[in-house]
């Protein structure tokens, strides 16, 4: 993740960009994924019409900010083929993942960012987007590190702007103060507006919102993921 340095203007990127070394086989997946589906943050900063990005048509497109390992962007990509998602991680095992997924599925409506999702927001067309996930963010679980947290007023002030009016934002976490934190920062916001209306809205995944690896580590710990969907106002 990353916050901006105060002595440089510029962003501090924070959190390892791999954990152990890729084996031959991921190295090469990610190779061939990036070859079919990298986006580069050039790419973005010359376009501002994204469905432009992708090989065939689609009719909007969507923002997975940390797909981890990719199996929810490539659910998503594989059941909404007329939308375009765009995803970015920093995490180059989880890259690999992302893009074994896409490739054995042969999807054509998916490009990945290797890299922080903020840099990719600051890049994004204005009321570009239809929908955005934030899904079991890393929680940065001491104090002095919460500035870290992806969920925060600047990201979303940035998200508000590339959201369509009537947007969705999805977000998720299982960790006990990220959830005060997390619907705290969408309730102060004024742009956004919870959609829930009983438990069931807040404590169980709608159809379309697969089971991601992290909910089901989750799970298997005894932690309860809290999902939220919210609607980016007029």
């Amino acid at each position: 993740m990353a916050t901006i340095n105060p002595n440089t203007g510029k962003r501090q990127l924070y959190g390892r960009r791999i954990g152990r070394p890729l084996k031959t086989n991921q190295a090469e997946r990610l190779d061939e994924g990036l070859a079919r589906y990298g986006l580069t943050l050039e790419a973005l900063e010359q376009t501002a019409n994204l469905p432009g990005l992708f090989s065939g048509p689609v009719k909007e497109v969507w923002l997975e900010i940390g797909f981890g390992g990719g199996e929810h962007l490539a659910y998503q990509a594989a059941h909404n083929p007329d939308v375009g998602m765009i995803g970015a991680e920093f995490f180059a095992n989880g890259v690999s993942s992302a893009c074994g997924h896409l490739l054995r599925a042969d999807l054509h409506n998916a490009r990945l960012l290797h890299g922080d999702g903020r840099e990719l927001l600051d890049r994004l067309p204005k009321a570009s987007l239809s929908r955005a996930f934030i899904l079991h963010p890393d929680p940065w679980p001491k104090k002095r590190h919460h500035e870290r947290r992806i969920v925060n007023t600047e990201v979303l002030d940035i998200l508000f702007a590339v959201l369509r009016p009537g947007a969705e934002l999805r977000l998720a976490t299982d960790h006990s103060s990220y959830k005060v934190w997390m619907l705290q920062k969408l309730l102060d916001h004024p742009g956004f507006d919870w959609t829930a209306t009983c438990k069931q809205d807040w404590s169980e995944r709608p159809a379309d919102w697969p089971q991601t690896r992290y909910e089901a580590k989750a799970l298997r710990e005894g932690r309860e993921p809290m999902v939220l969907s919210f609607r980016r106002r007029p």
